[in-house]
């Protein structure tokens, strides 16, 4: 192990000298990483940020077992099932309760710009806590008054006089279709792909914003097991009690089948990968020109290190040696425009995007990779170079 590092020492750094002395060609081949990085970058960081802010109502549910009816897409897209089913949920041995809770989309007027937008409306029984919010779960005596909702304040778009307003102990009314509603509490949450925020409120008043469904009809059953029970236990058994109209899960079922849809049905899941694939063959074609300019341009040199003796693998070395150079220094900047442009989004749409270890580490490596399969082709014509036939 020595002896290779000392011979590393001693060896002439031949790919960065020829790197280094035409400077305008490095500076291309870096811009042309940095670019496939800052591509690569963004596009999994809106696809990490699609799966966490649209998985943020799974994770958030605090019941043990969940139910949803078997033609649910997702949980923008639920449908029903019959409430009748969490009666029959209570009758099996573990299952300590059972409660509905309502979840549908509805444009609300924002009570500041007056503009119509999209938000995710859930209603439960106020005497049980249905999800993991602290700040909501401290004021449900406030969603059992008529017509009272609590409000995301960490909501996409202009709300800083409602926030304030609430804060100072006045109610925000606002309309919802025909009907009015009042804000009278905050908490956070946080916008989605699917929704710029989130209203909660007791079951009754969620069932007066949508007099089409009934209370017979649930979007989700909350299954809450006695102590001592196992989840993939009364899992089973609710399986074989429960007609096939419902889906039960756990909680990490629950997750997960949110997270099926979106890697196997959602197309902007799907744009986000190609985006990065397109991102990786960019640097590929890039990076490989330029080595394929210095292969040429220096052909009569390595047909002299033949001739001296070295042999391909040397010469093969050399142009790695480029390609790691490449990878590594134009990583450097297509790893720190990121983390600028991360915040801005951030910032601009009110969604969870920034930068991870595991993100930057599997960047960096399809860069090397990247550099590597460039090298690789660059090198085709160097393996055929014959000294005889340059001089």
């Amino acid at each position: 192990m020595l002896g290779f590092i000392q011979q590393l020492k001693r060896r002439t750094p031949l790919g960065w000298l020829q790197l280094s002395r035409h400077k305008g060609r490095f500076l291309v081949a870096l811009s042309g990483i940095a670019f496939a990085d800052i591509l690569m970058f963004m596009q999994l960081g809106f696809q990490a940020s699609l799966f966490e802010s649209n998985t943020k109502l799974n994770r958030a549910v605090l019941a043990d077992i969940v139910l949803i009816s078997s033609q649910a897409k997702s949980t923008q897209n639920l449908s029903t099932f019959p409430r009748n089913r969490l009666f029959e949920a209570s009758d099996v041995p573990g299952v300590k309760a059972a409660e509905p809770m309502y979840v549908g989309m509805v444009s609300w007027r924002n009570p500041q710009t007056r503009k119509k937008v999209q938000v995710q409306a859930i209603g439960f029984n106020p005497e049980v806590p249905a999800l993991d919010i602290p700040e909501a779960n401290a004021q449900l005596d406030k969603i059992q008054l008529p017509d009272r909702f609590l409000f995301d304040k960490a909501a996409r778009g202009e709300y800083g006089e409602v926030y304030a307003k609430v804060e100072a102990g006045e109610e925000v009314s606002t309309e919802i279709g025909r009907r009015t509603i009042s804000v009278n509490g905050l908490f956070k949450f946080g916008a989605s792909f699917a929704a710029d925020g989130m209203l909660l409120s007791s079951d009754n008043n969620y069932l007066r914003l949508f007099p089409n469904q009934k209370a017979s009809s649930v979007n989700i059953g909350l299954i809450y097991l006695e102590p001592g029970y196992e989840a993939e236990e009364v899992v089973s058994r609710l399986e074989e009690y429960l007609p096939e109209d419902v889906k039960v899960l756990t909680q990490e079922g629950f997750l997960q089948f949110e997270l099926d849809v979106l890697t196997k049905e959602s197309p902007i899941a799907f744009v986000f990968t190609f985006g990065v694939a397109m991102g990786f063959f960019i640097g590929v074609i890039i990076v490989y020109q330029i080595l394929s300019t210095d292969v040429n341009s220096h052909l009569k040199e390595y047909a002299t290190f033949k001739a001296m003796g070295y042999g391909n693998n040397y010469l093969l070395g050399v142009i790695f040696e480029e390609a790691i150079i490449i990878a590594t220094v134009g990583f450097l900047p297509g790893f720190f425009i990121p983390l600028g442009l991360y915040h801005l989004a951030a910032t601009a749409t009110n969604l969870p995007i920034y930068m991870t270890v595991s993100r930057a580490i599997t960047v960096f490596i399809l860069t090397v990779i990247v550099c590597a399969i460039s090298g690789g082709i660059a090198t085709q014509k160097l393996q055929s170079a014959d000294p005889a036939d340059m001089f």
